[in-house]
C-alpha cells in the first residue's frame, strides 16, 4: 500500500508479496540466509515467513492463466484471482521504482473476506484521494453492517461479491494476515 502511495502512511511488521509459484523455492533460500522461516501456512502457495526480530513476508504465489490472472490458492483452499489488469500498478519503496498491485486491485482486495478496522479505511480513503477510485459502501467509514456498533457488538454484513473481471466471483481475501 506505502509503495503505491509513495510514502509511509503508518508503521508496518510485514510486506505482501505476490510471486510465481516456481520462484517460492529461491526465495525461501534468499530469505532464509536472513533468518526468515515459515511462520504459518504452507508453501508454495499461501504462507507466512517470520525472522527473531518480528518482521514477516506474507507470501501471496501464483499461477499466471492464459488471460495474465493470477490464480492464487489461499490458505482455505480456495483460489483467488487478481485480474491482470491488476498487476500494473507502480509505486516507490526507499526510493527504488517496484511493481505493486494497482490502486483498484487493491480495492478489491480490501472489499472481500474480511471486516475493515481503522488502519483499513484510513488506506482506501488514501487510495481514493490520490487516484480517485471508487469505494465500495463497505470500505468507507461510518455505522455500516458487519462493523462493530457504538456499545461493541457485531453487526453482520452479507458478504459482498464483485467481479471486475468478467469471469467467476470469487470470495475471500488473499491475505490472511491483518496488516496489508
Amino acid at each position: 500500500m506505502d509503495a503505491l502511495l509513495q510514502t509511509q502512511t503508518r508503521a508496518h511488521k510485514d510486506v505482501d508479496i505476490i510471486l510465481p509459484v516456481a520462484d517460492v523455492p529461491k526465495l525461501q533460500e534468499l530469505l532464509a540466509l536472513a533468518g526468515f522461516a515459515v511462520r504459518e501456512g504452507k508453501p508454495p502457495d499461501s504462507f507466512v515467513l517470520a525472522n527473531g526480530a518480528g518482521l514477516e513476508v506474507d507470501i501471496h504465489a501464483v499461477t499466471f492463466d492464459d488471460d495474465g490472472n493470477g490464480v492464487y490458492r489461499m490458505q482455505n483452499g480456495e483460489d483467488w484471482l487478481f485480474p491482470a489488469e491488476g498487476f500494473g500498478g507502480r509505486g516507490l519503496l526507499g526510493g527504488m521504482s517496484v511493481r505493486c498491485l494497482s490502486p483498484a486491485a487493491q480495492v478489491l482486495c480490501h472489499a472481500h473476506g474480511y471486516v475493515p478496522v481503522e488502519k483499513d479505511f484510513r488506506d482506501m480513503e488514501l487510495l481514493e484521494e490520490r487516484f480517485g477510485v471508487e469505494l465500495p459502501s463497505q470500505l468507507r467509514r461510518g455505522r455500516r453492517s458487519g462493523q462493530t456498533s457504538e456499545s461493541g457488538r457485531q453487526i453482520s454484513r452479507p458478504e459482498v461479491e464483485v467481479s471486475p473481471h468478467g469471469g467467476p466471483e470469487h470470495r475471500g481475501h488473499p491475505s490472511q494476515e491483518p496488516d496489508r
